[in-house]
């Protein structure tokens, strides 16, 4: 079975509204970073990874001089890498809040695409 490119999207404005926010050279290490998502096939813990507690939320994990940003985002259908919020990660732990607010929009992006199917 051959390895099917990831089609990634945005859910409501969350992301771009962090992306546009942030300075170029970090846009440019989140783009590399989503670019990478998309195109391999096995991607590395360092960029992506489960948050342990939660039901499917994962985390895209981008540096860029001494700052570190996560994007949360979900899988749907295989290979659609749905991103919700964005934020800049100041402690060792991801804020309760950031998964909190990831968790609400899986379940509103969810909520919405079933009524569209119906």
């Amino acid at each position: 079975m051959s390895f099917s490119e990831r089609k990634i999207i945005f859910f409501k404005s969350y992301f771009q509204d962090f992306y546009i926010e942030q300075d170029g050279e970090a846009r440019k290490k989140i783009a590399y970073t989503l670019n990478l998502i998309q195109k391999s096939e096995r991607v590395s813990e360092k960029f992506l990874k489960h948050l342990t507690g939660t039901a499917g939320i994962y985390e895209i994990r981008v540096s860029s001089s001494s700052n570190i940003y996560r994007i949360l985002c979900c899988f749907d259908e295989g290979n659609l890498v749905v991103l919700f919020n964005g934020f800049v990660k100041k402690t060792q732990k991801t804020p309760t809040r950031e998964i909190a607010k990831a968790e609400k929009l899986k379940k509103e992006y969810f909520d919405e695409k079933g009524k569209c199917k119906k």
